[in-house]
């Protein structure tokens, strides 16, 4: 569970910073946070706890990552550009 949560949590914090890949991205981050905290809860070593920083880490940037996306997106279609 801990290898999940960390695979997860490099995928989550990797994926926050492409810009149309940041819509899936936070998902990635936020599975990665549970997994990763039942894994810490369950006594997995470091594997989880580096897992569950990552994860919280590509959550936290993916969020305005994410809410800047659609602001331009929505921008954009305002032009007529889209």
């Amino acid at each position: 569970m801990g290898i999940a949560g960390l695979v997860l949590g490099i995928l989550g914090l990797i994926g926050s910073f492409i810009p149309f890949v940041v819509f899936g991205s936070w998902l990635f981050a936020l599975v990665g946070i549970i997994i990763s905290a039942i894994a810490v809860k369950q006594g997995h070593g470091g594997i989880a706890v580096a897992g569950l920083v990552l994860s919280i880490v590509g959550f936290v940037i993916a969020i305005p990552s994410l809410i800047c996306a659609a602001a331009c997106a929505g921008a954009a279609s305002k032009l007529g550009a889209w």
